[in-house]
C-alpha cells in the first residue's frame, strides 16, 4: 500500500520577514486560503488515506501542524523532532515507523512547501511511481523536473539510460547529482537536455531506503531503529530525544542519494507536472497575477511610476512607492525587507546578520 511522509521542518528563512522562527513558510498561505502544508496533504489525499499519512516537523511547530491538519491527519502521526537533524534522519525515522505496520509499503516522501499543478498530472506520476517501485523494489526513485531556465539555486539530476514507462511517465537511471551550479554550468545542463531539477520528492520501499542508510550511514540507521523500537513504549519520548540529539545532521542527498546513484541504484522519473519549490519571494510572481506595470502586489499599496516589483504588507499597513523598478518590498509586523530582484536570493544572509547583531526578537 502507498503511504505518505511529509517533511514540514524547514525554517523558511528566505521568506523573512513573513516567515519567522515561530511560524515558518510551510504554515503560511501565499495564494488562496490553504497553507503550503495543507496544500501538500490535499495533493496526496486522493491516493493516500489519513491513516497512512505521516507529517514530521520540529517539536516547537508540532501543535501548529496538528491544528492545521485537524480532522485530516491523525494527531499521533504528526511527529515533532526534538532537534533538527536535516533530512536523512527525518526520512529514516519515517520509513522505520511506517515499516512497523506495513513492511512492504511504498512510501512517497514530499516536502511541505512546494507548489505543484495540475493536480491530476501529479496523481498520474504518483500512480506510475507505485508501479515503478514494484518493478524496482530495491531502487530509490526520485521525481525530476524538466528545467525551464538555468537555475543556480536548485540541485540537478544527470539522467542516463531509459529503463521503463508506466502511465505515460518515463523513468531513467541516474548518473549523478550536481548541487547548485554556477550559471555557465547550469546553462550547459539545460542546453544538453540530460538534466532535471531535483525536486526532493522520493518514492521507495522501506527496506530500500533503510538498507541504503545502513550501508552508508550506519550510526544514523542504528539510532533510528532504537527510536522506532521504543516508539509505542512508556520510554519512547525519552529514547527519541536522547538518540536524536546524537544523530549526525546530514541531508538525504549527501548521506545516501549521491553514493547510491554512483552504484546505479537511483532512478529518476520524468515528472509530467509543473513544479515550484516556492523558495523565495519571486515565487509569488509565478503563483499570482501581475498588474499592468508588472507588479505583484499583496498589500495596501499606492504607487507612482512603479514597475516589476513584488510588494507585500499587512492589510492595515500602507506601502507607498515612487519611481522604483525591480524591487522586492516585504512588510510584516515589526520588520520590513527591501531589496532588489537580483539580491532577494540572499535573504538568508540578511537573516544571519540580524541574528549576529543580537536582534533575534525580529526573527
Amino acid at each position: 500500500m502507498l503511504h505518505a511522509m511529509i517533511m514540514a521542518g524547514g525554517g523558511g528563512t528566505r521568506f523573512w520577514p513573513r516567515s519567522r522562527q515561530a511560524r515558518p513558510k510551510q504554515f503560511l498561505t501565499f495564494s488562496g486560503d490553504r497553507t503550503l502544508l495543507q496544500e501538500t496533504v490535499d495533493r496526496i489525499a486522493a491516493q493516500v488515506p489519513a491513516e497512512r499519512t505521516w507529517v514530521l516537523t520540529n517539536e516547537k511547530h508540532r501543535i501548529e501542524a496538528a491544528e492545521q491538519l485537524k480532522g485530516i491527519v491523525p494527531q499521533e502521526q504528526v511527529v515533532g523532532e526534538p532537534v533538527g537533524r536535516d533530512t536523512a534522519a527525518c526520512i529514516g525515522l519515517g520509513a522505520a515507523l511506517i515499516a512497523q505496520t506495513d513492511p512492504d509499503a511504498t512510501i512517497i516522501v514530499m516536502p511541505a512547501d512546494h507548489a505543484i499543478e495540475p493536480a491530476q498530472e501529479f496523481r498520474r506520476a504518483v500512480h506510475a511511481a507505485e508501479q515503478f517501485a514494484s518493478d524496482f523494489p530495491d531502487a530509490l526513485l526520485t521525481f525530476g523536473i524538466k528545467p525551464t531556465f538555468p537555475a543556480t539555486g536548485y540541485g540537478y539530476i544527470h539522467r542516463g539510460e531509459h529503463t521503463g514507462i508506466r502511465q505515460g511517465v518515463s523513468i531513467s537511471r541516474v548518473k549523478g547529482f550536481k548541487e547548485k551550479p554556477k550559471e555557465p554550468e547550469a546553462e550547459q545542463f539545460v542546453a544538453s537536455g540530460d538534466y532535471f531539477w531535483n525536486s526532493g520528492i522520493f518514492v521507495w520501499k522501506p527496506a530500500a531506503i533503510l538498507g541504503e542508510l545502513q550501508r552508508r550511514k550506519p550510526l544514523i540507521h542504528e539510532a533510528i531503529l532504537r527510536i522506532a523500537s521504543a516508539w509505542s513504549t512508556a520510554s519512547g519520548p525519552e529514547v527519541f530525544r536522547a538518540e536524536y540529539e546524537k544523530v549526525e545532521a546530514k541531508s538525504i542527498d549527501y548521506a545516501v542519494m549521491q553514493d547510491a546513484a554512483e552504484a546505479g541504484n537511483v532512478l529518476v522519473m520524468h515528472a509530467p507536472y509543473q513544479w515550484d519549490d516556492v523558495g523565495s519571494w519571486l515565487a509569488l510572481e509565478r503563483r499570482n497575477p501581475q498588474d499592468a506595470e508588472g507588479n505583484t502586489v499583496q498589500a495596501l499599496h499606492a504607487g507612482v511610476d512603479t514597475k516589476n516589483c513584488v510588494i507585500v504588507s499587512d492589510p492595515d499597513h500602507l506601502i507607498g512607492t515612487l519611481g522604483v523598478d525591480d524591487l522586492v518590498i516585504i512588510q510584516n509586523g515589526n520588520a520590513t525587507l527591501i531589496t532588489t530582484r537580483k539580491g532577494e536570493g540572499r535573504v538568508k544572509e540578511l537573516v544571519d546578520k540580524i541574528k549576529a547583531q543580537g536582534l533575534g526578537q525580529f526573527l
